[in-house]
């Protein structure tokens, strides 16, 4: 893509709005605009890393055997009504009605909608066990959104829901969801916590919050630094061996960690004060169990082996991909912009002319950015007349992992120079070695 042709409305200046690094630098990228309080249109840089962070979630939704559907964001508050969540959730449910005067809603969350597709469909142990997600808009009127992305009204979620005959499938379940959550985090190149947490409105006895330590987090998180250099389950894991996933999450759940809702300072007086980690985080990912907590309200069942019918046991887990655009960020820059991991960056390559309109110049950058697109490489091209200085803030505030900079007294030397945007090294090569460290033919 050439930058003359992309719609990147860089801000030179911090906005006053903006409380944390995500939520400014968001803004200065060009990568949201704001519409409204806790509302945000995804401008093209921000959508790219958005779609590659929901690709992440969905392969490894995938590879541990969830269902990807779509269920509507307007829902009927009959459905709610029946599982008795209905006036129970409180002002952050956005009430509507229709031109028939029904009452619906805008759905913070789906429990009820995929409870009554089972019910409706699912009438035997035979058919189970089921995890259906899908990735779609919600709304919450936050009594305070802040933070940009990281707390608005309407997200991006990716909420999966398992079905079981009984405790020992859902646990197998929620197993499952624990592990894909470990690999679906770090593949982003996050490390997150697995963390005892409170059920909150969706209900149940056995939560885990997934947290990212950072300065700016939301809330106090309490851990054993074991969890610090822990080795997360690799692309062989089996998710179809119960007793592989059980260990792995047995592994992740020995050593102390809670949010502040759960800590236990008895638990926490024990260990020495060496291995005590006390520090602020952010939420990535939740799931749960609850159990029939919807199923036996909504009448959800299914024939057993037994003959009998059986309420079906459920879970909820949820990932936020827009939130999680921002605690990337959080996560990965420095005072001079984004620094993108590898596997969500909006463009894997940096290609600036530094002198646009110069024939020999305007030839190597053409030749490398047909090599490198050639080569499977997303590029964005400076073909701009740009000043170089604003060039290279302009690069560095987006975060690309490299630059790759074309310049004439390098032309004519047959060089260019290659930046590694999170080491700030920088080399320089002849045009035909650039061209092979980034796969292409020379």
């Amino acid at each position: 893509m050439r930058l003359s042709q992309f719609f990147l409305p860089i801000l030179k200046e911090n906005p006053r709005e903006a409380e944390i690094v995500s939520h400014r630098l968001m803004l200065r990228a060009g990568m949201i605009r704001q519409q409204g309080q806790g509302s945000f249109s995804w401008l093209p840089l921000g959508k790219l890393v958005l779609d590659k962070v929901c690709r992440i979630i969905r392969e490894e939704q995938n590879r541990a055997g969830a269902l990807e559907i779509l269920m509507p964001t307007i829902q009927s508050a009959d459905l709610w009504r029946e599982s008795g969540r209905y006036d129970d959730y409180g002002k952050e449910m956005l009430r509507i009605k229709d031109r028939q005067d029904r009452d619906m809603l805008y759905g913070p969350t789906n429990e009820e909608v995929v409870t009554e597709i089972v019910r409706a469909y699912v009438k035997s142990y035979k058919d189970l066990p089921l995890n259906l997600y899908h990735i779609q808009w919600k709304f919450r009127d936050e009594v305070r959104p802040r933070f940009g992305v990281m707390r608005s009204r309407e997200f991006l979620m990716k909420d999966a829901y398992s079905f079981d005959l009984d405790f020992e499938g859902a646990k197998a379940a929620y197993n499952r969801m624990f592990v894909s959550y470990l690999r679906t985090f770090t593949r982003m190149g996050l490390q997150a916590i697995p963390m005892r947490a409170d059920t909150g409105p969706i209900g149940g006895d056995l939560s885990h919050e997934f947290i990212i330590l950072a300065d700016t987090g939301e809330s106090q998180v309490y851990c054993d630094r074991e969890y610090l250099s822990l080795q997360v389950p690799g692309e062989k894991t089996d998710f179809g061996n119960d007793g592989e996933i059980a260990d792995i999450v047995k592994t992740w759940t020995m050593p102390y960690a809670a949010t502040d809702e759960m800590h236990d300072e008895a638990a926490w007086d024990k260990l020495g004060e060496a291995d005590r980690v006390s520090a602020r985080g952010i939420e990535v990912g939740h799931i749960f169990h609850f159990g029939d907590k919807y199923s036996k309200p909504m009448g959800a069942k299914v024939t057993g082996p037994d003959g009998k019918d059986h309420f079906v046991s459920g879970g909820s887990y949820g990932i936020g991909p827009s939130r999680l655009v921002a605690a990337i960020i959080e996560a990965s820059h420095d005072d001079n912009g984004i620094i993108w991991p590898e596997a969500v960056t909006p463009f894997d390559i940096g290609l600036i002319n530094m002198k646009a309109g110069d024939a020999e110049c305007d030839r190597v950058c053409g030749e490398l950015y047909a090599a490198f697109t050639g080569a499977g490489k997303d590029v964005l091209y400076d073909d701009t007349d740009q000043r170089p200085g604003g060039k290279f803030a302009t690069a560095d505030l987006i975060g690309l992992p490299w630059q790759v900079v074309v310049g004439p007294r390098g032309v004519a030397a047959g060089e260019i120079e290659i930046k590694n945007r999170r080491t700030g090294e920088r080399e320089t090569l002849p045009v035909a070695e650039a061209r092979k460290r980034f796969g292409a033919t020379a």
